[in-house]
């Protein structure tokens, strides 16, 4: 079928967004901004962990970025695997704590001497469970301010082995951070955060459009409305002198109070000076002359 006429576009065709048509960052320009990240929790964690160390800040280590799958992210000890997600941008990522550790800081703190019993038990009880709670809640904090994530952390759920957890499938390619931790002479521990390469731009906030820079807001003018019309109370202060309370409570009437005026007087504005001026007569009137404006 042959058209009568030529056809003509309706409206001009869209042009699409550079920034839109650019390609996802690759691993090589995100490791090095996980790696960044990394070395800011690091710093983070020396205080943020204290509370389970006694109150004493731990020496942390973070290792360079590693990339692995998730059926690799946990050996197969006894360990404790959280499925973690920022609140903000509901990205999942991947913790891990040995349960030795755990172990050994629940041992501290019920007054022990922060030692893992042996053998150890086939699963963690319910109160490693709590410090591994209480681990969570102190890395989430410092962990979405390295990552400069606007809302917090949260725990989703927690296994004991990533089939349990069901968080992705094994083949899913992880970044991961581990991180030594040791306080004093104890023997170090390892939190191990495991990050889906998928989400990584998202959650090193690479992924998220530059704002667009403010412009400076032009002063308005005294002169024009509404603003030329706004009464504002001016104060010229004579005197300020100071008297004691006793002095205050003997006040009689007709008695002279000495009190220096200034040569230069300020004027204010609520609290904002203005500017000073002198004190002087105009056609009868007590006036001021400006001598200097602020």
């Amino acid at each position: 079928m042959k058209p009568e006429r030529p056809l003509v576009a309706q409206r001009p065709l869209a042009r699409h967004s550079e920034a839109l048509l650019r390609p996802a960052p690759t691993a090589t320009e995100l490791l090095p901004v996980l790696a960044r990240a990394g070395d800011a929790l690091a710093r983070k964690l020396r205080l943020a962990l204290a509370p389970i160390h006694g109150g004493e800040a731990a020496m942390v280590e973070c290792s360079a970025p590693a990339e692995m799958t998730a059926g690799s992210f946990a050996p197969p000890d006894l360990v404790s695997i959280s499925l973690l997600a920022a609140v903000a941008d509901g990205q999942p990522l991947l913790a891990m704590v040995e349960g030795e550790a755990v172990l050994r800081l629940l041992d501290r703190a019920f007054g022990g001497p922060g030692e893992a019993p042996s053998p150890l038990p086939r699963e963690l009880p319910l109160s490693a469970e709590l410090m591994v709670q209480r681990i969570e809640m102190l890395v989430g904090p410092p962990l979405a301010a390295a990552l400069g994530l606007a809302g917090p952390i949260r725990t989703l759920r927690r296994a004991a082995t990533m089939a349990e957890l069901a968080a992705m499938t094994d083949a899913t390619p992880l970044a991961v951070l581990t991180f030594s931790i040791r306080e004093g002479a104890r023997p170090a521990w390892t939190l191990r955060l495991g990050f889906p390469m998928a989400a990584l731009a998202d959650l090193t906030g690479t992924a998220r459009p530059a704002s667009r820079p403010v412009r400076a807001a032009t002063p308005a003018s005294p002169l024009d409305q509404p603003f030329a019309g706004m009464p504002l109370t001016v104060r010229a202060v004579l005197v300020d002198v100071p008297l004691p309370l006793a002095t205050l409570s003997a006040l009689e009437i007709g008695q002279v109070l000495a009190v220096p005026v200034a040569r230069s007087v300020p004027l204010r504005i609520g609290e904002a000076l203005v500017g000073h001026g002198t004190v002087g007569a105009v056609d009868e009137r007590v006036a001021l002359q400006l001598t200097q404006l602020a």
